[in-house]
């Protein structure tokens, strides 16, 4: 294990993993017809040949994933989850984290260069995204048959070679024409911002980790989006340059929604993967709101879903597409994946909580925390005639006692999910839930939580 990734992993980190199981890709079915069913199959290699491979016997596979930033997003799933299904029917994952091929920027799918990352920034972003990785591949306690998973940074052979040693190694094998040809270097050439050496050699660093990764682990797969395509084709021709060996190469489909708009987006920004920057509750909510135009094909991608289950699961939000019950199994399979089902049963707290018809209970208002705005009181303050205007000057909801009675006045006001009465200044008998907490809202989308100590 290289030192890059093995220092950086705390035994916190480790055991804030979701608990990984198998489970059952399809009945009597191979992987790649799996990945078929679900629209999985971008580009591939010689398909017959490829499902030759797979059928007799595992097979080791990478995938890379760059470390851009210090978390991976949403649209990392379908990639990652590749893996993920590819373990479960017996093969042996390699993730590899992008600590090489990171320092330079990959130009694919980008219409300007990115910017190279500094070396602290860099560790840092390693190995965030190194337990990111860890949390959806099994790399121990295996089961029978089962396949233990590689997690590996390409710096292990990268970070030291003389330029001079990897143009006679792997530039002389490559040739500019094939490099040229590839659509993710063409449609950079013609656009504005051209392409410098530094990005364009990108393609000679994805080509050596599958030479290295072929040598070192017999790797004999390597999976990515689509917009990887020629990466992975020009390692495919080194490999075979290198060492005659035939290597495969398959995509999956960069996802995307219905009405055009980038999947993972939102007004917000990015959906990301750590819950430092995307709330479980932010990421339960966002496939709670897809289309139904949208939510088959992203069961079909974005979960471990049984391919036969999620028609099922259709035919059932089909005969009552109001209940919303495909997104909602959605919802739970993602957040469950990403962050546990714990924090997936938080999530549904917490939106009972704000977006409930009954007054909240204690276990609601303890999972809306940190997720709406809160503010820690004494009790004594809220225990005089006026308590409800204090509650509400407290919270910062309302910036003046005065302000706080018109707002009550108006009936913008409410208390645990109940609006108050225009001539009510207290608050209600059993305010406190708990004897800890009041749920404040003004108007229909502001809210806060009182905490009282």
């Amino acid at each position: 294990m290289p030192g890059y990734l093995q220092r950086e992993w705390s035994a916190a980190t480790v055991s804030a993993c979701p608990i990984l199981v198998p489970v059952s890709f399809m009945a009597g079915g191979s992987i790649l017809d799996d990945l078929l069913a679900r629209g999985l199959v971008q580009d591939s290699t010689d398909r017959e040949a490829l499902r030759e491979r797979l059928d007799a016997g595992p097979v080791t596979l990478y995938c890379g994933f760059d470390p851009t930033a210090d978390s991976l997003h949403v649209g990392h799933l379908v990639p990652l989850l590749a893996l993920r299904r590819f373990q479960d029917a017996g093969h042996r994952p390699v993730a590899l984290a992008g600590g090489a091929t990171g320092m330079i920027g990959d130009p694919s799918g980008r219409s300007e260069e990115r910017n190279l990352l500094a070396g602290e920034e860099l560790n840092a972003n390693v190995a965030a995204v190194a337990a990111q990785l860890r949390a959806f591949l099994r790399f121990d306690d295996l089961g029978a048959g089962d396949q233990a998973a590689l997690l590996l940074d390409n710096r292990e052979w990268t970070v030291g070679v003389e330029v001079l040693e990897f143009l006679r190694q792997v530039g002389k094998h490559v040739t500019v024409g094939t490099m040229l040809a590839k659509e993710s270097v063409k449609a950079r050439l013609s656009g504005e911002q051209g392409l410098s050496f530094t990005e364009f050699s990108y393609m000679l660093l994805q080509a050596n980790d599958f030479y290295e990764l072929h040598q070192r682990h017999g790797c004999e797969l390597q999976i990515g989006g689509s917009d990887q395509w020629g990466n992975i084709t020009a390692g495919i021709d080194l490999v075979r340059r290198r060492t005659g060996s035939t290597v495969f190469g398959l995509t999956v489909p960069l996802v995307t929604r219905s009405d055009g708009a980038k999947f993972g987006k939102t007004a917000d920004g990015t959906v990301w993967l750590d819950p430092a920057r995307t709330l479980p509750y932010q990421l339960h909510q966002y496939f709670l709101q897809v289309d139904d135009r949208d939510v088959e094909q992203l069961l079909l991608q974005l979960t471990l879903v049984p391919v036969a289950e999620v028609a099922e699961v259709m035919a059932g939000h089909a005969a009552a597409p109001e209940g919303r019950a495909a997104q909602r199994r959605l919802a739970d399979e993602v957040c469950t994946l990403v962050h546990g089902g714990e924090e997936t049963v938080r999530a549904d707290l917490a939106a009972r909580g704000l977006f409930g018809a009954t007054p909240p209970t204690v276990e609601v208002l303890e999972a809306l925390r940190g997720i709406v705005p809160e503010t820690i009181v004494e009790l004594a303050a809220l225990g005089g005639q006026e308590s409800l205007v204090d509650a509400l000057v407290a919270s910062g909801l309302c910036g003046s006692r005065g302000d706080a009675r018109r707002t009550i006045a108006g009936g913008g006001v409410s208390v645990n999910g109940e609006r108050q009465s225009g001539e009510e200044s207290a608050l209600p008998a059993g305010a406190l839930v708990d004897g800890r907490f009041v749920l404040l809202q003004r108007g229909k989308r502001i809210r806060h939580l009182l905490v009282v100590e």
